[in-house]
């Protein structure tokens, strides 16, 4: 339907359409503002708008209810009706689903459901643009240049289904990546930071943060692969703990395909992961990282169910003072497990009891041990451990006696986060970051600082 129909109607519309024993429809609006830059310089800007429709229809039949799931963008008023339609035919030709169950009951109308989508615009760097031109003209006159890209987008989100729900959510979602290299290009150094609005993007630290590091790495130390005691900045404890949560279905668990797996059956929830007293947790309501307070589920997997689309969610805790409480469960596999259901929220929160700054771990750092700056391309080797591996990048830096004394070269490394939970002697404050690697997917995640007495750095990679 045209831009000029309102997400609500289009929704109602798909509803009337439907001629199923079930339908769910999910009508996402979706607008973005952005700006790059390199060499101190800004290159683009722009700002775009999309929608995308999705339809499940469900099929009760003599074996099973069967789903049947169709999305499109752009959908005019003329491809609404073969839209429901493909989605019905779907259904009517698919086996019975394995995850189907009733679909959640009627509630009250969320506030709004019937206006107008939210929407971003160039405005919303009103403060960080002027802002960005200050940090130019610090890099040249400081003999560096910065790199990078800001994005911005607003998504509202309309769920309306056959047993009368009718639930919507806006979620903002910014991010900022700032790169600044030496003239040569032969240092570079990385901040990213997520933000609901870039109203509280501090430009002129991470301008300074990124000086400061240009120059720890104008001294440079070649060390060999091996074992290093390390501190890892929350940006990379979000990497690795997104990809845990990411790999913490129940179900799989249960069936014995993961690293939560039981030996002889079952899970290990229960079982102390860390002995350090760490809370991992998400929380649709959490300040400053707010996310849908209910199921919106465009496909199902083992960690999702379009069956349970507009299911509330509530604060939950994966890991408790060290001990695995939850893993990610379905109304479907809850059944299976005997596991209470958990869905799979929007951010990911990991509480350490410490409120020492990283800058406060390097100076009681009494040996030798490596600062890292950032992981990337990580890649999973070995589900049944969660075995990563992946690289280091723009910035290791050697700590001896409380000091950066300078920068060593980038690392493969292999690692588990289970594993490092289970070795970490020490974390930090938790603050919000953005994960280097998963900042495309996953960008609401407040961590601390950990501190590895023997992470695994299996080879030297080179590159800055």
């Amino acid at each position: 339907m045209s831009r000029s129909s309102k997400p609500y109607e289009i929704v109602e519309r798909a509803l009337e359409l439907s001629s199923t024993d079930g339908c769910m429809v999910i009508a996402d609006e979706q607008s973005s503002a952005n700006l790059r830059w390199a060499g101190n310089a800004l290159t683009t800007n722009g700002v775009t708008r999309g929608r995308t429709l999705t339809v499940i229809a469900t099929a009760d039949g003599a074996r099973g209810t069967a789903s049947g799931v169709v999305s499109r963008s752009a959908v005019t008023a003329d491809e609404l009706e073969p839209l429901v339609r493909a989605a019905e035919a779907a259904a009517r030709k698919s086996d019975p689903a394995e995850d189907a169950q009733p679909l959640v009951g009627d509630a009250e109308p969320t506030a709004g459901f019937r206006d107008a989508p939210a929407e971003t615009s160039s405005d919303v760097f009103a403060q960080f643009a002027p802002a960005l031109g200050e940090a130019f003209a610090r890099a040249r006159a400081g003999g560096r240049e910065l790199y990078g890209f800001a994005n911005h987008e607003m998504t509202s989100t309309y769920l309306g289904t056959s047993t009368g729900l009718r639930l919507r959510h806006d979620q903002p979602n910014g991010t900022l990546e700032l790169n600044a290299k030496s003239p040569d290009r032969s240092r570079s150094a990385w901040a990213g930071v997520a933000t609901r609005d870039f109203e509280d993007v501090d430009l002129a630290d991470l301008d300074a943060e990124l000086a400061q590091r240009l120059g720890w790495a104008e001294r440079r130390i070649e060390l060999p692969a091996g074992r290093y005691e390390t501190l890892l900045p929350p940006t990379a404890v979000a990497d690795l703990l997104i990809y845990q949560l990411w790999s913490a279905a129940a179900r799989d668990a249960a069936e014995g395909r993961t690293v939560f797996s039981k030996p002889g059956g079952g899970t290990r929830v229960g079982e102390t992961l860390s002995p350090l007293p760490l809370t991992l947790r998400s929380d649709p309501h959490e300040p400053g990282l707010e996310s849908a307070p209910f199921v919106i589920a465009h496909s199902s997997g083992d960690d999702a169910s379009v069956f349970d689309n507009g299911l509330p969610l509530s604060a939950t805790e994966w890991v408790r003072g060290g001990k695995l409480e939850q893993l990610v469960t379905t109304r479907h596999s809850a059944g299976l497990t005997g596991l209470p259901v958990a869905p799979g929220a929007g951010n990911l929160i990991l509480d350490g009891g410490n409120e020492r700054s990283l800058e406060e771990m390097v100076a009681a750092t009494s040996g030798r041990a490596l600062l890292l700056t950032c992981l990337w391309y990580i890649r999973e080797v070995d589900p049944a451990t969660l075995l990563l591996t992946g690289l280091t990048r723009d910035g290791v830096y050697l700590v001896e006696g409380g000091e950066v004394v300078g920068a060593v070269n980038n690392f493969r490394f292999n690692e588990s986060p289970v594993g490092l939970l289970s070795r970490a002697t020490e974390a930090g404050v938790t603050q919000k970051t953005l994960p280097r690697e998963w900042g495309d997917w996953f960008t609401r995640a407040a961590m601390p600082a950990l501190r590895v007495p023997d992470f695994n750095m299996s080879s030297v990679s080179r590159g800055v």
